[in-house]
């Protein structure tokens, strides 16, 4: 079991002067100016291992978009092809996309009815989507969190 959520926003931050040095006989000085230089900001995409606390194949990006969870979540599965995968998610809607529902048919070897453009025939609607990456008979799966749930609590 797998709780994956995303961090936004984190900024990309260099200090502008190094810390000053120590000297003998003297506490460290970990004086820090004020300046820095802004590189942008960053979104961290993890993935917390329920039973053992440990951090599974990050991913750390400028956007989290349906391409970024998918291909994060493709990243992960990739980190032992064969296992049972449950991820514990939140209603964001990234995480009932068309692409990850491809990806995780795909994984599982499962043919969907597809139009002219590639779009899903089937599954336009989030919820029908929803359904089929919660299906319990599936190696790969996806359990929503309920939407009174605090945010960060799927960590």
């Amino acid at each position: 079991m797998i709780s994956t959520d995303e961090k936004t926003s984190i900024q990309a931050l260099e200090r502008l002067h190094p810390s000053l040095p120590m000297e003998p006989g003297k506490r460290s000085r970990e004086v820090q100016e004020y300046e820095y230089i802004r590189h942008g900001t960053r979104c961290l995409i993890a993935n917390f291992e329920v039973a053992t606390g440990r951090i599974i194949a990050p991913s750390i990006g400028q956007s989290h978009t349906n391409e970024d969870f998918a291909s994060h979540i493709e990243k992960t599965i990739a980190t032992d092809p064969g296992a049972g995968w449950v991820f514990v998610v939140d209603q964001l809607n990234i995480h009932q996309s068309e692409m990850l529902v491809k990806l995780v048919a795909k994984e599982l070897g499962i043919e969907l009815a597809v139009d002219g453009k590639g779009d899903l025939k089937l599954m336009k609607a989030m919820a029908s989507r929803r359904t089929f990456l919660a299906n319990p008979t599936h190696r790969i799966r996806f359990v929503s969190t309920p939407r009174s749930t605090p945010p960060g609590s799927t960590r």
